[in-house]
């Protein structure tokens, strides 16, 4: 057994399983120690890491022939606002809202290039992304990036190191202040800060909602900007020190971000410090590009094959043999002085002055000295609100004609992602009612009429840039839609029919799509024909073309049309916005669950990143905020960052909604800590909710105010309310709530099997509990502290649940987790966007036949990992027991 573990310390074995060797040595041998705190093999990462290093010194050579800027996040409501810059060498991100991980992850953006990310304002549509995207970029071996934005974005990640750990990824913050710049092998980019009027205090953003508040049909009537709060937090709540992923590793310290405690204890102490808001605008101008040089203007000055060629494009003039001079300047074409594009972001209209005020920009615009400083491209990341500002269309007004204006706002409606229409629109087949097609509208179908300028690359010769107008706006804005009057050949008027009305004089306004793109090298300008689009009829010709599924679905049919539902009984409702763990991935999100209680109450049971987009993708932009009016209640299980990340994103969508009426917030009291932490540096959000601590609703314990629980009660028309600790990280908690009507339902959280989880849930009508791993993964899942689907189901069983729901699977089923034979007709998958009531979750066990069917490849590729995985486990055990 010695030399076994010999190899495996070398690492010259590869079917030894670790665990056997802990085993066998965990009571006899000296080196039970080494093993377990032998760190993980990093031969991958390095790898990849030191691939990286090569490709970035060869780069860096010269200045590279294409670059170009993509939309990734159009803006739209709750989508990301983001914009990739990308050449043939490296990648740069401008702004990182929430939802760019699994953007960038469904259209399989290369991140491994990114390591410069430019944020324009550190509001959450800027910002909330940066915890995933990091985690992915880790994950890919990038060992630094760099963040360029107003100075403390990046304590961002300070505020998240307690459940966003980046060991292997250093984030350096970037000084840019006025008259600074960076510089690369590709551009130059100049900082310009804008400033706003208003200088507030964060003592001026706290919150003084009281309960009472909340009362009379969810209108809250305290007053914004008291400074005082009722939500109050003990210094061990803001002090928070947990280790949340402790059991996922064996080094539980670090310490990346230094001493936690000192950084926590200077942040406070610049809580009360008066605060000048700004926002940075970028100047950013490729290098110059020494023109191709041009084969046939050689030949006809009789210029031979080989070094001379060379040295000719290299921009020296060379002596033939006969004593002809040829000149570099003859034979190459004109050099590329490097276009010019300016990243904008006004925030609110306390910024215009400012930014219109400010003398640099009449360098690049109609005015410019030179036609190379005019811009070739201005992206406005501004909010509509201020577009419409008079003082800014009319500083729009003074760029080129030739100047492409890209908007990336609220105004779009592209979510740019095809992947949840593709899934839905297949298992709509099923049930149309339990799998509804999305609401979201904002990407065009292939059948549909579009834009005549869609598939299009705008190309627009330097000779005729000044002369030659148009206006270009998005097609899926039809109430933005302008009618163009040629006066002359040198002038274009234009009048939008609402939002940009007086915007006149514009070459291009272009509304953002995700793909959608612009080259600025080549200068081939805009280009709209990688723009997303749907093909439903595909999605279901694909699904009717699997082998035996057209039976299966016309025998489920049948089997549904024999149960009958109860019309009556639509509550509760339960919709699944998101079903996977850890990382969202195309098809499933991170865990988040909508309970429909009433016609006019929901609770949302934890808030992964990407809820907010979920919700206006399932209900449509228009509905999502009646939706929103509605919640009344967040249950935050634990916090680990796939359960609450998306939590301010959330907040913010429903201020919107309803913009005086806080929620409450049921959750570990030591999610103030982040909570404070985002309040102070970034932006309002303590005012939003009141909370109530999961401990101090356990079962049999209850720590709350008689007062405070019973209007809890009353106000969600409960009749209990009831936590336990569950057995996972720190502070995890499991909850059930017992329904005035007689209705209980149980949820679990993320666990393991849990005893006190079975008592709190005796006698549910629905538990709705995680089966991270199928059975075959039962180390993996004790590991993790998780449960495995047989495990999931027998909690159910022991309590008695009526039916139980299965929910937070890894992303290795991406599709559909393994089914065995422990899934009866009182067991059922959740899907996202799968919405269902209690009287309809018999129907769930019908659709195993076809949803086994319909996606048979992946259920086929599972199968023989599986059978794979239990080979090798019975080779190993072989092996220990020779």
């Amino acid at each position: 057994m010695d030399w076994l573990i010999s190899k495996v310390l070398r690492g010259k074995t590869k079917f030894l399983n670790f665990d056997f060797v802990k085993l066998y040595y965990s009571k006899k041998h000296n080196l039970k120690e080494l093993l377990l705190t032998m760190p993980r093999d990093a031969k991958h990462t390095a790898e990849l890491q030191k691939q990286r290093q090569k490709l970035k010194e060869k780069g860096q050579k010269y200045v590279p022939g294409t670059v170009s800027l993509q939309v990734l996040g159009s803006g739209a409501k709750g989508v990301p606002r983001s914009l990739y810059v990308f050449t043939d060498q490296s990648r740069y991100l401008f702004n990182c809202g929430e939802g760019t991980q699994r953007l960038a992850h469904e259209h399989k953006m290369k991140l491994s290039k990114l390591e410069h990310i430019f944020i324009t304002h550190p509001s959450w549509e800027n910002i909330g992304g940066l915890p995933g995207v990091a985690l992915t970029i880790q994950d890919v071996g990038v060992q630094e990036i760099t963040l360029h934005g107003p100075a403390g974005t990046d304590e961002i990640f300070k505020a998240t190191q307690r459940f966003v750990i980046l060991k292997d990824l250093s984030v350096k913050m970037a000084c840019c202040s006025a008259g600074t710049h960076f510089e690369d092998s590709v551009m130059t980019v100049r900082y310009l800060p804008i400033t706003s009027t208003a200088v507030i205090s964060a003592k001026d953003v706290n919150s003084d909602t009281t309960i009472s508040d909340m009362k009379s049909g969810g209108q809250a009537v305290s007053p914004r900007g008291s400074s005082s709060s009722s939500t109050k937090i003990s210094s061990d709540e803001e002090d928070d020190d947990v280790d949340y992923y402790a059991h996922e590793r064996k080094r539980k310290k670090h310490s990346h971000w230094g001493d936690r405690n000192a950084e926590t204890k200077r942040q406070r102490s610049n809580i009360d410090a008066p605060k000048e808001p700004v926002a940075l605008s970028y100047i950013c101008q490729l290098k110059p590009r020494p023109g191709s040089l041009c084969l046939e203007r050689c030949v006809e000055r009789g210029v031979p094959p080989g070094p001379l060629l060379g040295k000719l494009k290299a921009g020296e003039d060379v002596l033939l043999s006969d004593g002809t001079l040829v000149k570099s300047a003859d034979v190459r074409m004109p050099d590329d002085p490097g276009p010019v594009f300016l990243v904008v972001d006004c925030p609110s209209l306390d910024y215009v002055d400012s930014l219109v005020n400010n003398p640099t920009f009449s360098r690049h615009q109609e005015a410019a000295m030179s036609d190379c400083d005019v811009a070739f491209l201005v992206v406005h990341f501004t909010p509509k609100a201020v577009m419409e500002d008079s003082r800014y269309r009319m500083w729009m007004k003074q760029f080129s004609p030739s100047t492409y204006q890209l908007i990336i706002n609220e105004s779009n409606s592209c979510m740019g992602s095809v992947a949840v229409h593709r899934i839905q629109q297949k298992l709509h087949l099923l049930h149309q009612g339990i799998f509804p097609l999305l609401q979201d509208k904002g990407i065009p179908s292939e059948d549909s009429a579009c834009n005549g300028m869609n598939g299009v690359v705008r190309t627009i010769p330097e000779a005729e840039q000044k002369n030659e107008g148009g206006v270009i706006l998005d097609s899926e804005n039809s109430d933005e839609q302008v009618s163009v009057i040629k006066e002359s050949s040198n002038k274009i008027t234009e009048r939008t029919l609402t939002s940009y009305e007086n915007v006149s004089d514009i070459f291009s306004l272009i509304g953002a799509r995700t793909f959608c793109s612009v080259h600025l090298r080549p200068r081939k300008g805009l280009d709209r024909k990688g723009e997303l689009k749907l093909n439903p009829k595909l999605y279901v010709k694909e699904t009717l073309c699997e082998e035996g599924f057209p039976e299966a679905l016309a025998d489920l049919k049948q089997k549904l049309a024999e149960i009958q539902v109860d019309p009556l009984k639509k509550f509760p409702q339960v919709l699944f916005l998101g079903t996977g763990s850890c990382i969202p991935n195309k098809t499933r999100n991170t865990s988040s669950i909508l309970i429909h209680i009433s016609e006019d109450d929901c609770i949302m049971l934890d808030c992964g990143e990407g809820t907010y987009g979920q919700l206006v993708r399932f209900y449509g932009p228009e509905a999502v905020d009646a939706v929103l009016g509605k919640l009344r209640a967040v249950f935050i299980s634990h916090l680990h960052a796939d359960h609450h990340i998306g939590l301010v994103g959330l907040l913010k969508g429903r201020k919107r909604a309803l913009p005086q009426s806080p929620v409450f917030l049921i959750a570990p009291k030591q999610i103030m800590s982040w909570l404070k932490l985002y309040h102070n540096c970034f932006e309002p959000v303590l005012q939003e909710f009141l909370l109530i601590a999961n401990g101090d609703l356990h079962m049999g314990r209850r720590n709350v105010e008689a007062d405070l629980y019973s209007q809890l009660l009353t106000y969600l028309h409960m009749s209990d309310i009831s936590t336990v600790p569950v057995k996972h990280c720190p502070n995890a908690f499991g909850v059930a709530f017992r329904h005035c009507d007689g209705w209980k339902l149980t949820y679990s959280g993320d666990t393991m099997p849990c005893d006190d989880l079975v008592e709190l849930g005796r006698g549910s009508d629905l538990l709705i509990h995680e089966a991270t791993m199928e059975d075959e993964l039962m180390r993996e899942a004790q590991s993790k502290l998780h449960s495995t689907t047989s495990q999931a189901i027998e909690v159910g069983l022991r309590m008695g649940a009526k039916f139980t729901l299965l929910t937070h699977f890894s992303q290795r089923y991406a599709k559909l987790p393994r089914l065995n034979a422990n899934f009866t007709k009182d067991v059922g998958i959740s899907f996202d966007n799968m919405q269902v009531r209690l009287g309809e979750l018999p129907l769930l066990p019908m659709m195993y036949p076809s949803l086994r069917l319909m996606f048979a490849e992946h259920y086929d590729e599972m199968e023989q990992k599986t059978a794979r995985k239990l080979l090798r486990q019975e080779r190993e055990q072989q092996a220990f027991s020779s």
